[in-house]
């Protein structure tokens, strides 16, 4: 890892000094502009640790909101079939419009921090929901079949048998969702008027067209979502170890 990041540091390098444009800042000007908002601040005098903080969460609040929606409901409709089939023609249209439009009736119709917990929950529910309902056919009708002739009732059956097989596709879709939530925020934060996020610090400096202070913003934005799927990732790799037995090498 350690070795990637110096090829890709030093190829990002040597690409600036052959542009030799104000445009293509060095990793010098890059970490300098990073020192420098973690020393002063942004020219509003709001520190980075406050973006950070302000953005983590908002994206804690919608996601949080996301998953308590969509794993529920996931099941639900996956268990009843029917239910998703008589809903399917509302759920499916809604699902594919991309959460960025939702941005101008977020404006309009919501004030403050419920706006960008509307736009990241958008983002996040449909992976989560979708990744659930479609895993719940999937569940071995062996298991099902022998624990109801030991006489198990439907409840018991969804917890010990359903829910622990959905589990490993619930925490995809999770992490797949988080990844989409970072997006969303990132354009809401651009758009919606609020001083502090991530979003709104490269805003910031998009206007003053200073390109080392932005490329800092796009690369915090890279590395707390990389930070945040590792832990998603590592606590599912302890929770569903024989998941990630299988390998070629």
């Amino acid at each position: 890892n350690l070795l990637s990041l110096f090829i890709a540091f030093s190829i990002w390098e040597i690409f600036t000094r052959y542009m030799n444009s104000p445009y293509f800042p060095g990793v010098g000007r890059i970490w300098g502009a990073f020192f420098l908002l973690a020393k002063r601040g942004d020219v509003e005098g709001i520190t980075l640790l406050q973006h950070i903080g302000a953005s983590v969460i908002r994206i804690l609040a919608g996601f949080g909101a996301a998953t308590v929606m969509a794993i529920p409901l996931g099941l639900l409709m996956g268990l009843y079939p029917k239910i998703y089939k008589r809903t399917r023609a509302v759920l499916e249209p809604v699902r594919f419009i991309p959460p960025i439009a939702w941005i101008p009736v977020a404006i309009v119709l919501l004030v403050g921090f419920s706006r960008y917990a509307f736009l990241i929950w958008l983002g996040a529910f449909f992976p989560i929901f979708i990744n659930t309902l479609v895993s719940v056919p999937r569940v071995n009708p062996i298991h099902v079949n022998v624990t109801r002739i030991f006489g198990a009732k439907r409840w018991y059956i969804i917890r010990k048998i359903v829910i622990p097989s959905v589990a490993p596709d619930m925490a995809s879709g999770m992490r797949i969702g988080l990844g989409i939530a970072w997006m969303c925020i990132v354009a809401a934060e651009m758009i919606g008027g609020e001083m502090m996020g991530v979003g709104r610090l490269i805003l910031k400096y998009a206007e003053l067209i200073r390109m080392a202070e932005i490329i800092v913003g796009m690369l915090l934005i890279g590395l707390i979502g990389f930070l945040m799927n590792e832990v998603f990732l590592r606590v599912e790799k302890r929770l569903f170890r024989w998941r990630w037995e299988v390998s070629l090498d």
